[in-house]
Order: C-alpha cells, then sequence, then structure tokens
C-alpha cells in the first residue's frame, strides 16, 4: 500500500492478520426502526467476518428470529450482500419482538444460537435492542445452565460457548444515542428532509406562505434542529428545549418581523415530541392555527412522516456504515470473556468503542433531565455537537435590534477603549463548492451579531483588486443556504501580482479583517498575503481561510466544504450508471471522477458505490496491477455477481488513461463480461448543497468570526489594529476529532505544492477498507482502530466534530 503510514509510525503498526476469525461463528441482526445505511452495515460484516475466515449468519427479522430459530438464521455468503449497499431500510427485516423481552423468549433463542455455534452477536438497531443484547449476554451462562439441566444441550456444547460476546452499531435516524457523533440513517433522514423543505420553499415563496413542517423526533429534537439550522427556518420547537413562556408573542413577532422585511415565506420546523415548559405538547396544528389568528398568513402543515426513514442511503451513511462494520468483527475478534459489551462509533472522523451500557445510560439520563425539565442539562448530556447546533441556530435565527448589538464599551477599568465595529471582508476563491454560500450567510449574519461592519467581495482576489467591494446587509444573504455554486462570484486569480491595488481597497474600505472561503487556491492567496505583511501594513490584521473544495485537497483538514455533496452526486450517479445495466448480460463500467492529484473522492466515492477497484494518484499502479485487477474481475463476474465498478481519479497516471483502461479490460473480459465507460465532469461541481455541507460550513463560519472578534480585541492597539504573528493567519480545520486553528504558515511544510494535495491524507487508511470489501487480500493497519474508551459527560472544549454534523 503506499503512502499507507508515515515511516515515525511504522514500528507501532499491527496488522490485523494476526486476528483470526477461524472457527468463530459471527451473526448479524437488525432491530427496531429500520434506518437507511442498515445494509450497508450488514453487508460490511459479512464479507469482513467471511474475510478474516469466520462463519456469518443472518438472523431474518431481528429478535424475533433469534427466538423463533429455524430458517430465520441462515449462514452468508459474500454473494448474499451483493447490490445492497445502495438499498434503503434493511433487506434482512427487523421487527419488534415482545417474546425476547421474557426469560423463555431469551432462552429459546440461546438454544438457537447454540446449535449454530454463534457466540459473536452484532446488533444494529436503537437503544432498546441494545439494551436488550446486554441483558441476553448478562444472563447467558444462566441460561446456557437451564438448557443444559432440560437437556437440550450437553456438557461439550456448554464449554464450547461458554462466552457470548456482543458489539453494537446504533440504526436509527434519530441520533439519539449519546457518546456517538452520528448514528447509521441521521444523514440520509436529513437529506429527505431537507429535499422537503427545498421544494416547500418554492411553492411558498409563490404564494407568500407559511409552512409549518413536522418532523420525527419523539424525544430527540436532532433532526428539527439541524434540519432548521441547514435551511434558516425562521423558529424550531425540541423537546430538549422547549421556549420560553411567552414564545407565542415573540414567534409572531419575529415572523411578522421577517414579512416586513420583504421575506415571501416563513418556515417553522416541530419535532414531534416538543413540548412547551409546563411539558404540555407543541403541535404542529397548535402552531399553524395561533400563526392564523394572529397574523393571518396564510399557513399549511406538512407532516413528513416515514419519509424520512425511506429512500437510498447518502455517502456518508454508507462510508459510516462500512467503517463500522469492519470495526465491528476487528472488536468482536479482540474480545475476551471479560470484555464488556460495547457499541463502536465514530466521534469527529475517528473511530472509537464505548461500552454500551455507559451510553444506554447516558441517554436515559437525557430523558430524566427532561422529565425533570432541567433543560440545560438535557442539551448538556446530548454532547458537544447538539450543543454547538444550538447555539449557532439561536446566533443566526435572530436579528436583534440596533439597541441590542454590542455598543463597543468594554468594561471600565480597561486599558483602552474598545471600538467593536470592525469592517470585516468576506470572499470566496477557486472552483465554486456546494456551501460557499452557507458559509458567506452565516458568517455574515454573525459578524452582524458581533457588531461588525459585514463587506462582500466579487469574484474573489481579482474583484478586490478592482474595487468590487460593497457592504452586506442581514437581510441581503436570506435564503443563501440552500444555493449551490458562489453567488458572491469566485476567481482563481492570486493576488501576488495585485499587492498594491488590494491594499489601496482595503485602505479605501477601512478593511480590519478578512474571511476567504476557497479551496487550495485559497490557502495559496493566503500564504502570499502573510508574506507581504512584511511590506504593506495594511495585510497586518485577522485573516483567516475555510476549506471550500470538492477535491477535498488543503492540508489542515480532513474534511472541505463541497466535498460530501460532491461525493452525494458521484454516488448516486454510480447507482443510476449500475442500475442501467440491470436486466442485460454482466457489464463493467469504467468511471472517471474529478479531483485534480487528490483521490479523496474517487476513494471514498469507490467505498460509498461499492466500487471493485479505485486508481489514484497517491498510490502508484503499474501494468502488473491493472492485469491483476482485470482477472480479480473477472473470477468475479463468473460467479452470480452481474456489474463491476471501476473508479479512476482523473489524475491518476497520464499513460494508463480512462481510454486506456476501458480498451484493457474490455479486450480481457471479453466473453465474460463486456465494457461502458463514463466521465462524470461538472456535475460534481453542481447541485444544491447536501445537509452536511450547509451545517458544516455553517458552524465553521460561525466559529471562524467568533475567532476574527477575539483576535481584531486582542490586536486592537493604540486606536487601531495590527495583527502580523503567524497565528492571525489561520486556516480554520477539522482533525480527527477537533476543529482548529492552524496558522497557515505552519501547513506549508505539509503540503504538496506541485500536485496540490497534503503530504499525508487520512483517508488513505480507508483503501484497505475498500479492498477488503471487495475481496482483495490486502494488509490493513488496525493501529488506528477503536480503542475502548469512556463516554465522557464533558467533551474538552473544541472538540465540536464536523462528522458531527
Amino acid at each position: 500500500m503506499a503512502n499507507m503510514a508515515a515511516p515515525k509510525r511504522q514500528d507501532t503498526r499491527k496488522f490485523f492478520e494476526n486476528l483470526s476469525g477461524a472457527g468463530k461463528s459471527i451473526a448479524v441482526l437488525t432491530s427496531g426502526g429500520d434506518a437507511q445505511g442498515m445494509n450497508a452495515a450488514v453487508r460490511a460484516v459479512v464479507r469482513m467476518g467471511i474475510y478474516v475466515g469466520a462463519k456469518v449468519y443472518f438472523i431474518h427479522e431481528g429478535y424475533q428470529g433469534m427466538v423463533d430459530g429455524g430458517d430465520n438464521i441462515k449462514e452468508a455468503r459474500w454473494e448474499s450482500v451483493s447490490s445492497m449497499l445502495q438499498v434503503g431500510g434493511t433487506v434482512i427485516g427487523s421487527a419488534r419482538c415482545k417474546e425476547f423481552r421474557t426469560h423463555e423468549g431469551r432462552l429459546k433463542a440461546a438454544h438457537n444460537l447454540v446449535q449454530k455455534g454463534i457466540t459473536n452477536l452484532c446488533v444494529i438497531g436503537g437503544d432498546g435492542s441494545l439494551t436488550g443484547a446486554n441483558l441476553f449476554r448478562e444472563e447467558w451462562s444462566g441460561l446456557l445452565e437451564e438448557l443444559l439441566q432440560q437437556g437440550l444441550i450437553d456438557e461439550e456444547a456448554t464449554r464450547k460457548n461458554s462466552a457470548l460476546h456482543i458489539v453494537g452499531m446504533v440504526g436509527s435516524i434519530d441520533n439519539d444515542f449519546c457518546g456517538t457523533d452520528m448514528t447509521i440513517g441521521t444523514d440520509s433522514a436529513l437529506h429527505r428532509i431537507i429535499e422537503v423543505v427545498d421544494a416547500i420553499m418554492t411553492t411558498a415563496q409563490s404564494h407568500q406562505r407559511t409552512f409549518v413542517l413536522e418532523v420525527m423526533g419523539r424525544h430527540c429534537g436532532y433532526l428539527a434542529l439541524v434540519s432548521a439550522l441547514a435551511c434558516g427556518a425562521d423558529w424550531v420547537f425540541i423537546p430538549e428545549m422547549p421556549p420560553e413562556d411567552g414564545w407565542e408573542d415573540n414567534m409572531c413577532q419575529k415572523l411578522s418581523e421577517s414579512r416586513s422585511r420583504g421575506s415571501r415565506l416563513n418556515i417553522i420546523i416541530v419535532a414531534e415530541g416538543a413540548i412547551d415548559r409546563q411539558g404540555q405538547p407543541i403541535t404542529s396544528d397548535f402552531v399553524k392555527d395561533l400563526v392564523v389568528q394572529r397574523l393571518g398568513f396564510d399557513t399549511r402543515v406538512t407532516i413528513l412522516g416515514h419519509v424520512q426513514r425511506g429512500g437510498t442511503p447518502s455517502a456518508f451513511d454508507r462510508i459510516l456504515a462500512s467503517r463500522m462494520g469492519v470495526e465491528a468483527v476487528l472488536a468482536l475478534l479482540e474480545a475476551s470473556a471479560n470484555t464488556p459489551a460495547c457499541v463502536v462509533s465514530l466521534v469527529g472522523n475517528q473511530a472509537v468503542r464505548l461500552p454500551l451500557m455507559e451510553c444506554v445510560q447516558m441517554t436515559q439520563e437525557v430523558q430524566k433531565a427532561m422529565d425533570e425539565k432541567k433543560f440545560d442539562e438535557a442539551v448538556r448530556l446530548r454532547g458537544r455537537s447538539f450543543e454547538n447546533n444550538l447555539t449557532t441556530y439561536s446566533l443566526l435565527s435572530y436579528r436583534k435590534a440596533d439597541s441590542e448589538l454590542p455598543n463597543g464599551e468594554e468594561e471600565a477599568g480597561d486599558e483602552e477603549q474598545f471600538d467593536s465595529s470592525f469592517n470585516v471582508a468576506v470572499l470566496n476563491v477557486g472552483a465554486p463548492a456546494a456551501g460557499m454560500n452557507a458559509a458567506v450567510r452565516s458568517a455574515v449574519r454573525v459578524g452582524i451579531t458581533e457588531g461588525h461592519k459585514m463587506f462582500a467581495v466579487s469574484d474573489g482576489f481579482e474583484g478586490f483588486y478592482k474595487g468590487q467591494v460593497k457592504e452586506i446587509k442581514w437581510g441581503d444573504v436570506g435564503g443563501w443556504t440552500g444555493q449551490g455554486g458562489s453567488l458572491l462570484g469566485t476567481k482563481r486569480t492570486l493576488p501576488g501580482k495585485h499587492l498594491d491595488e488590494i491594499a489601496e481597497q482595503m485602505r479605501i474600505h477601512n478593511i480590519n479583517a478578512l474571511l476567504v472561503i476557497g479551496g487550495f487556491e485559497a490557502l495559496e492567496c493566503l500564504l502570499q498575503l502573510y508574506e507581504a505583511r512584511a511590506n504593506y501594513e495594511e495585510f497586518c490584521i485577522p485573516m483567516c481561510m475555510l476549506p471550500a473544495t470538492i477535491s477535498n485537497n488543503v492540508p489542515g483538514t480532513d474534511l472541505s466544504i463541497g466535498a460530501d455533496t460532491s461525493l452525494n452526486a458521484i454516488v448516486e450517479t454510480c447507482d443510476r450508471i449500475k442500475q442501467s445495466a440491470s436486466g442485460t448480460k454482466r457489464r463493467v463500467f469504467i468511471i472517471e471522477t474529478m479531483g485534480g492529484y487528490c483521490g479523496y473522492l474517487a476513494t471514498v466515492g469507490g467505498l460509498a458505490a461499492g466500487a471493485d477497484t479505485v486508481y489514484i494518484y497517491e498510490e502508484p499502479f503499474d501494468i502488473r496491477d491493472l492485469q491483476a485487477n482485470v482477472e480479480h474481475l473477472t473470477q468475479k463476474m463468473k460467479t452470480s455477481i452481474q456489474r463491476g465498478l471501476v473508479l479512476r481519479n482523473e489524475n491518476c497516471n497520464e499513460n494508463f488513461t480512462t481510454d486506456f483502461i476501458y480498451q484493457l479490460y474490455t479486450e480481457e473480459g471479453r466473453g465474460v463480461f463486456d465494457c461502458r465507460k463514463n466521465i462524470l465532469g461538472h456535475m460534481q461541481q453542481g447541485g444544491a448543497p447536501s445537509p452536511f455541507d450547509r451545517n458544516f460550513s455553517t458552524k465553521i463560519a460561525a466559529k471562524a468570526m467568533q475567532w476574527i472578534t477575539r483576535t481584531l480585541k486582542e490586536s486592537f492597539k493604540g486606536g487601531r489594529v495590527f495583527a502580523n504573528s503567524e497565528d492571525t493567519c489561520c486556516l480554520l480545520g477539522m482533525r480527527r476529532r477537533a476543529m482548529v486553528f492552524q496558522p497557515v504558515s505552519e501547513l506549508r511544510d505539509e503540503t504538496d505544492f506541485v500536485h496540490r494535495i497534503p503530504k499525508e491524507q487520512w483517508w488513505l487508511k480507508l483503501r484497505p477498507l475498500m479492498k477488503i470489501l471487495a475481496k482483495y487480500k490486502t494488509s490493513y493497519d488496525v493501529s488506528d482502530s477503536g480503542q475502548l474508551e469512556h463516554v465522557s459527560r464533558f467533551r474538552p472544549k473544541d472538540s465540536d466534530t464536523s462528522a458531527a454534523i
């Protein structure tokens, strides 16, 4: 594997070849409410299990199937999970099972498992399903004892199956499980909600209507809160944080204010479990009647219902579920008799294992806090991500009256009078990326709330030196969240040749801070401005960059704004392309993705679309590799597998072009499969931003503006702003679990400027995962896999993660 790990870690790496599953049996079941992505998790467990030499069983219909036994427990083959990655719901079925709640039911289930020699259980479901699994594990030895006494099993079977190991994955669209940033299905449910909201907004705008949308979440307001944040809703009701008494007046006042400022529509989002401070339910109909009576607005209610559970899983859910499935098998292989039942999960961008019961207890504590009307406590227990979403929503949703804006007076006793009304300029640089507009909106509104005057620069640094700078107000960015591309206009021009003109524009408009939203060019721009500080005092101001590029090739961050939208476009197209061949003979598709020299889109898109091979620049390949890939695919296509998918990054190799690879596969596959090729092109760059990108950009821009305010205060000396230290010219990125401000000068050494990629890229460790799921033998470095941790009640500051959208 090329570039798999930095040399310094060579000696600490631990490969899972030592972890053998030979002689072990693993069963996988889905239980409770279904969620998109469950099938991806099942597929990963089955394939990883078979890969390590274990026997893997499906348990159909959840716990009901375990209790009933018989044909419900079937051995899985590699091909059994082919083509299920893109299917929503759960193919192996899920059912609520009363019988498993009884001792007799669990005794039957234990008997059925022992008959097949199954002592490893992978449960995909919500907290109820996982609690049930844990109880089953605690009772296991007692159940075996009972079966032995009843003569249903012998001493040998009791000895062989003495310990039951359990690993859980949380599949729930509500994202209501503590300890995990994102549960399987949440991102897809947000996709469904946002699709509906985007559609409703166009009709609401036409008729000047108010829409009340009810989304799922009986005990958890995550979906409501995040969709409100992602569509810029006027008001949101969630169970964890009921509105203050008198909210009826406040809400109506806000709605009428927004109409008087020229808005043609209002969106109100209600979680189905929304309550007021007295614990009385707030229903969507109640809200509608209130708006009609008080304001006379034309108001409609839309209840989304089970639409949110349906449809194909998003790219994020497929990757999350695939990573978790592989991690679950590793956790089962490493489990010993006294390992507690654990949940595998992602925190930020990192796999973790958490004790199942700690998570369940904390989840139950949230409900308890809500019952006791300790709402702040409930929000805190939900975790940093939830708290940050709520804070960001509050910051953005309500325009303060001018009298409430900071008046710039520092507390008496401060050495210097501090003027808080600074001028902050925002601009886009590089190619357009979905989510740029949401970032601009968030920056402008947070800036205004913090007391600054915000300026928008059109067409990047080219517009800057031409003087296309104008003040941008609160209302100017209304409705920007869901818009793709860049409304400000963006260019790739670097400032280097126009420093004089740019400095002059900064003087004319008295710009005190700069927020640059863009891709690799934005980093180069900031480096040029940073170096020019020696000659131009105008650039001695706080400068911050937000990474926004579909290629995800910016150093200093694991994720960039726009990459998720692009991945979804790739995955959706791959699904369609694969489906186009259903019913015909065996067919292989060669698909070319964008990304420059960065293989992120190809690799992660390949993992989410179920590709057989992915060619990227970062992992050099030669003709022998190509031959091995073709032979491997030919062997696979001789079984019951009908379709193959090969992804190629546009710049992976200058001689092995897409045409070359297409011709090679066509020739070598003759008589077994035929080939088609597709170049995806600019459709990867267009489209409305995904919920993830809307949220990530909204939160990251709000955080950047708060940093700019802090840095302005610190660098305000002698009546003016002067900032020339390294740490006043930063990139804000997501690193593993935290959002980090990194001086751009430090990122220089981490960058390959010729190929415009970071020297080290985290996602390369997902490549072996993709190969395993495509049936290749490979080395998989598990030193980075999750270690058992405890659920921390209060995460360290700044560990807001973006995978916690």
